[in-house]
């Protein structure tokens, strides 16, 4: 039943190829919601005037940055919402190509150039929300720990222990996302 005009071949590997797309897409939609959860679990363990857990005064954060914290949380939010609906808008659009006639021989075939920008577009506001979501956090430590500038302890091993895994986590993500769009 294999057909003879080289239709099949090609079909076969553009099915596959946009599988995959869609996987990848499915993937960062999933991760961006447990993103946006954070997000809001950082507004809910904060409240302006809080006492941090230093038990010094001078530790404690002023409304600045309860406000800081704020606009952080929003943008970063801002940017996973970007993300995941420019990556839904490539799966709606790779599943209403593939869904047009099953006997179609170029049934997944979709402009590549395009879909690698959308996931590029969508990678990067990713990265951007988790830039956002990474400083919200050091809002929401200085606010539960005390500040920076107190030179707490578990204030300045917490922030650096972030700061250090998410820029090595982000690095390797850009470096594969890059690695995946110029291949």
């Amino acid at each position: 039943m294999a057909e003879s005009n080289g239709y099949s071949t090609y079909n076969q590997q553009s099915r596959s190829t946009t599988s995959i797309h869609v996987t990848a897409l499915d993937g960062l939609v999933n991760v961006n919601s447990l993103f946006t959860i954070a997000v809001f679990v950082g507004l809910s363990l904060t409240t302006p005037g809080q006492r941090s857990l230093e038990n010094r005064s001078a530790c404690d954060s002023d409304i600045s940055v309860a406000k800081k914290l704020l606009v952080f949380e929003v943008v970063s939010f801002s940017f996973f919402l970007f993300s995941s609906l420019v990556a839904q808008g490539l799966k709606l659009a790779i599943n209403l190509l593939n869904s047009k006639d099953v006997d179609d021989a170029f049934r997944a075939h979709i402009n590549l150039k395009a879909l690698r920008f959308g996931m590029l577009g969508s990678a990067l506001g990713s990265v951007m929300g988790c830039l956002f979501l990474m400083l919200s956090m050091v809002n929401v430590i200085e606010i539960r720990l005390g500040m920076l500038s107190c030179g707490s302890r578990s204030t300045v091993n917490a922030v650096a222990s972030m700061i250090v895994l998410v820029t090595s986590a982000l690095l390797v993500y850009i470096s594969t996302a890059v690695y995946a769009f110029l291949h």
